[in-house]
């Protein structure tokens, strides 16, 4: 695996790199935005750790790059800023996860390993419930006739509610097997995401058959 990492800082730049390589993985680094973005785009990488204030080019505008021409390569971003407005603006533009400074290497390196996870990792390559049938290969759905790109995470978290269809996931249980984390009640990842796949999945006159159950979690309801 090849993970890019984007930061200014020289000392935590040397951190994650060495740690990183402990573990077993290529990777690459680059001190700016403007280097940052251009490595992400001509280099094949399996994830980036991206600092959100870089010189040259602000973290969120690589990010927003990135998404634009690689939709579904998982992006960690590292930032200084605590405010849950930020880690949620930073999730809206399409991050797959948001790291606050100071962080362990330790819980880091843990979530590195939930997103390079591969939903088809046991095999499965296709899934069908809810009217909906998901490639995990080329992370495509499709539901009625129109099909829709969906991020690493979008497909994980979409792939977990079709293998439990009819079934209520609880938001607890969905942090847990989609990113990996334990409960942390200052996050709504989870419902960021769940608003991401309605609107992957919405057609005209016929809503995404993901329902919210108030106060518990999501399911998808089952096709009659």
């Amino acid at each position: 695996m090849h993970i890019l990492v984007v930061e200014d800082e020289d000392a935590i730049a040397d951190f994650l790199v060495r740690g990183l390589r402990a573990e077993g993985y290529e990777v690459l680094r680059a001190a700016d935005g403007i280097e940052g973005e251009e490595l992400a785009l001509a280099r094949s990488v399996d994830l980036v750790v991206l600092d959100r204030m870089l010189p040259g080019r602000d973290g969120m505008e690589v990010l927003a790059t990135i998404r634009r021409a690689e939709p579904a390569l998982p992006v960690i971003v590292l930032t200084a800023l605590d405010a849950v407005e930020e880690r949620v603006a930073g999730l809206d533009e399409g991050a797959t996860d948001y790291v606050t400074k100071p962080f362990s290497f330790e819980e880091l390196a843990a979530r590195v390993r939930a997103h390079l996870r591969r939903p088809a990792a046991d095999g499965e390559t296709e899934l069908k419930a809810g009217g909906i049938r998901l490639d995990l290969l080329t992370r495509t759905a499709e539901r009625d006739g129109r099909s829709a790109k969906l991020s690493e995470r979008e497909v994980a978290l979409l792939a977990h509610l079709m293998h439990n269809a009819g079934r209520v996931c609880s938001h607890r249980e969905l942090l847990s097997r989609v990113w990996g984390y334990e409960h942390d009640p200052g996050t709504n990842v989870v419902q960021v995401y769940i608003g991401y796949l309605r609107r992957r999945l919405d057609l005209p006159g016929s809503p995404a058959p993901i329902e919210t159950v108030r106060s518990v979690g999501y399911r998808l309801a089952e096709r009659p």
